[in-house]
């Protein structure tokens, strides 16, 4: 995706919107601007915004940011509890 400014915006991340809204904040704590792309509609119906519902709302941040945001997502990732069932 491209603007006029030429920026181009990249996914990096998708998941509920909680997990979504987690992101994007680790991300902004770094100084990176993120922002949420099928927040409302990944939430009421999930799956028309991704196939399966699964990964419903997505994280997009600058191109020139990518590489900084994967890696704060992939520390994310490694220290996010499993689900566990009682």
């Amino acid at each position: 995706m491209e603007t006029p400014n030429n920026i181009e915006f990249v996914q990096v991340y998708a998941g509920s919107i909680m997990q979504a809204e987690v992101v994007k904040s680790l991300l902004e704590n770094e100084e990176i601007n993120a922002f949420l792309k099928d927040g409302f509609l990944g939430t009421l119906a999930p799956w028309w915004a991704s196939p399966g519902g699964m990964g419903a709302v997505k994280v997009i941040v600058s191109k020139t940011d990518v590489d900084k945001a994967k890696a704060i997502i992939e520390a994310y990732q490694q220290n996010e509890p499993e689900d566990t069932e009682s």
